[in-house]
């Protein structure tokens, strides 16, 4: 049956192969469609597609951010990425106890997770759907590690690179180990004394490395990833190119995780907001080149996610579908509403306050 691209729901599966205007591919007969594949069409311009016949009782429903994902990479990747988390919880445990850890098992633990990150570039939905209940320490530094590597593919490192600095990433909080918990999660604000000694795990972490590792490079991402490019951070206040690039990729991707996650002190911000973030600090405190990099690769991530916008002029929140990105203005993409389209590089009346996974 022939129907209008914006009439398709997740399962529908096409009967022919489409092509756009210029004669271009654009998928295959047999593809079953997931939002990715409505936002695609949508891209060029197809306004009718044919579909096999549904299935009686297929009918829309809200979709969910599984369906953006290959559920082939699923199953395979969650138990990789739960052992690495509570590996991590062994790591800390062994670093307290010896002043050490093992550069064998940390490798045994990390390089099936990094190999297996290739499976699915959509990040924000695989942080989202690979996130547990356990200790915020030990899952962000898995996070700070996943990051980490695409951040470096995505900056040109290579596959060797990139690997190095995910482990690098992955190791980076390690000296919160000789940090008291009662320090680490305490609800309030941290006195100066709680907060000098909280700074001190850059230099703990440092030299748990040193003594672990002889590629001394792993060790300069947990010195400096508190060091920002206006010599505000810590422990040393490098300014620019005084700051090791490794240690700039982890500054970046250490924020974003942290904004991300709900933690005993803060809600997780909305995935958008901190990104926006981001690009505020990109102009003072972080590299704006790793930074810019940074958000213009996972803004896609954003295609097919439902929005809330607020309309300045009328006061009235409408709800919406990303349909497709913008490359200068990151953050003011192509919202489909009912069967209207608002360009809000154009619109600028509306903003985007809440994107829904």
């Amino acid at each position: 049956m022939r129907i209008h691209v914006t009439d398709l729901v997740d399962g529908d599966q096409l009967s022919r192969d489409i092509f756009n205007n210029y004669g271009l591919h654009v998928l295959s007969k047999g593809t079953l469609v997931t939002k990715a594949e409505i936002s695609r069409l949508l891209q060029h311009q197809i306004d009718f597609v044919d579909v096999e016949e549904r299935v009686q009782g297929n009918k829309r429903s809200g979709r969910t951010i599984e369906s953006t994902v290959n559920p082939k990479w699923l199953p395979k990747v969650q138990p990789i990425y739960e052992n690495a988390v509570k590996s991590f919880e062994k790591f800390f445990s062994s670093a307290v106890q010896s002043g050490k850890v093992d550069d064998d098992e940390v490798s045994a633990v990390l390089q099936p997770l990094l190999q297996n990150l290739q499976l699915e570039r959509d990040v924000v939905s695989m942080l989202l759907l690979l996130n547990t209940s356990d200790n915020y320490t030990y899952q962000h530094s898995v996070q700070v590690g996943m990051l980490s590597y695409y951040l470096a593919t995505w900056l040109g490192y290579s596959a060797a690179e990139s690997a190095m600095i995910g482990k690098a990433g992955f190791l980076h909080d390690i000296g919160k180990c000789r940090i008291d918990d009662a320090i680490l999660n305490k609800p309030g604000k941290l006195s100066n004394e709680e907060f000098d000694e909280v700074k001190r795990h850059t230099e703990y972490g440092h030299d748990i490395i040193l003594q672990s590792f002889e590629d001394s490079m792993l060790a300069v991402g947990a010195l400096q990833h508190h060091e920002r490019m206006d010599g505000s951070g810590y422990p040393n206040g490098l300014k620019g190119d005084e700051i090791h690039p490794i240690s700039k990729i982890i500054a970046v991707v250490d924020i974003y995780s942290a904004m991300i996650s709900a933690r005993v002190y803060q809600k997780e911000r909305d995935l958008l907001y901190v990104l926006r973030e981001l690009h505020r600090l990109s102009f003072s405190q972080l590299d704006p080149v790793t930074t810019h990099t940074f958000i213009k690769h996972m803004i896609p991530n954003f295609i097919g996610k439902h929005v809330q916008l607020s309309n300045e002029v009328t006061g009235h929140d409408e709800l919406g579908i990303i349909v497709m990105t913008h490359p200068a203005e990151f953050f003011r993409p192509l919202v489909q509403i009912g069967d209207q389209f608002l360009d809000l590089t154009i619109e600028r009346d509306y903003e985007i306050k809440h994107v829904y996974i």
